[in-house]
């Protein structure tokens, strides 16, 4: 595909991603499962193509479940409280996006925006659903505009924690600047929502754990960001971190994730 970003922002999915649109699998959870099982669900697809898990009520969707709903829960009950005796109907957000092939780029991240998450699902017949999250709209950066570059994104706030932080310190600092990532000070390293819930799910979900929240941040690996020095284009950045686990990219005094990506296709 070529053109401008503005044809990229007007233009519906299915002419954006083709068949690819329907080509990644919505994982699901039962309204009356325990947090427990949607948190394991999670360490396995949070930074994926999937990214979230759908609550459904029998088949029909009805909410959803991410890294927020998660680190929401466990900063007001940090204990197995929340995973052993809460339902998933309890913690999730009903403000389910359902998209179509005819949707326009510019639509959907005016969902997202509103929401503050970067997930939607379309119905591909038969009560099935295929996901669509901001990796996913990388592909749509790989096919974009070679003359846009990465210097162009706008610069923004880097929220960092202190070496001697704790899971609280540093979940309360995802909840009041809306991040899923935070860098470590002084470091291209970082922690975010799917290395917190996989040490929960390490911690057995906090059986025997008085406060997760005073347990130092020290004890986990943190990730690491991928240091660019080059001004490459919104077609080079994006290949890049399609190819990621978990996709971060620092370059200058910029930390770039595929939200970043996804505002640059709609602006330009």
């Amino acid at each position: 595909m070529t053109g401008s970003n503005s044809f990229i922002s007007k233009a519906p999915l299915s002419e954006l991603l083709g068949n690819s649109l329907i080509s990644t699998p919505c994982v699901n959870v039962r309204k009356n499962a325990k947090v427990k099982v949607v948190g394991g669900m999670l360490v396995q697809y949070l930074e994926t193509f999937t990214d979230s898990v759908v609550v459904r009520d029998n088949t029909k969707p009805i909410g959803v479940v991410g890294g927020r709903e998660m680190i929401q829960g466990v900063y007001k009950n940090p204990s197995s409280d929340f995973f052993e005796m809460k339902f998933v109907e309890e913690v999730m957000d009903n403000r389910l996006n359902v998209v179509t092939p005819d949707t326009t780029l510019k639509e959907l991240i005016s969902l997202w925006k509103a929401v503050g998450r970067a997930f939607a699902i379309l119905n591909v017949g038969n009560d099935d659903y295929s996901v669509i999250s901001s990796k996913k709209l990388l592909e749509i950066g790989i096919n974009s505009n070679p003359d846009f570059h990465i210097s162009e994104i706008p610069r923004k706030k880097i929220v960092t924690f202190d070496p001697d932080a704790t899971f609280g310190d540093v979940m309360k600092m995802m909840l009041e600047n809306k991040s899923r990532k935070i860098m470590a000070k002084g470091t291209n390293q970082f922690i975010n929502d799917r290395i917190i819930i996989e040490t929960m799910e390490k911690l057995d979900f906090l059986v025997g754990k008085d406060n997760f929240l005073e347990i130092p941040v020290e004890i986990v690996s943190l990730e690491n960001a991928k240091e660019i020095s080059d001004d490459l284009s919104l077609s080079e950045i994006s290949k890049i971190m399609y190819d990621m686990s978990q996709p971060l990219i620092v370059h200058e005094d910029r930390v770039i994730s595929p939200w970043d990506i996804c505002m640059a296709l709609e602006k330009n």
